[in-house]
């Protein structure tokens, strides 16, 4: 079992989903039960994910949540790219302060990825 609070894609994730968090506020509140509702789960579920994976005692499942967490990653990229064109007030935020986070985020979670399958791949021959 891996120490979660330890990994650094992890603290960073953490950081991405306060930084949302904060952000979402400033939604309109009819975006309350959409735009923001969407990107506050999904921004949960990266370091939620790596903390569940973490605690699992194989490579290939610790890998699995690992790919659920770069998964809902790609989701808020998604969705904040479309929260910029939507409101165009937020993208200064976005851009100079979440997409670069959660691009670190992304990096370093496809790093983890790549890393695990070849172990697993390793450990099958």
């Amino acid at each position: 079992m891996r120490n979660f609070r330890n990994l650094l894609v992890w603290r960073k994730s953490f950081d991405l989903s306060i930084k949302i968090y904060e952000l979402t506020k400033s939604f309109p509140s009819e975006e309350k039960f959409s735009l923001v509702s969407q990107l506050r789960r999904a921004a949960i579920s990266i370091p939620s994910n790596i903390a569940e994976g973490a605690a699992m005692y194989t490579d290939a499942h610790y890998n699995k949540f690992l790919q659920t967490a770069i998964g809902s990653s790609f989701e808020i990229e998604t969705q904040l790219l479309i929260s910029c064109q939507i409101y165009p007030s937020l993208k200064k935020s976005i851009t100079e302060i979440i997409l670069p986070l959660l691009i670190e985020v992304q990096k370093m979670l496809n790093s983890m990825i790549s890393k695990l399958t070849t172990a697993v791949s390793s450990a099958k021959d």
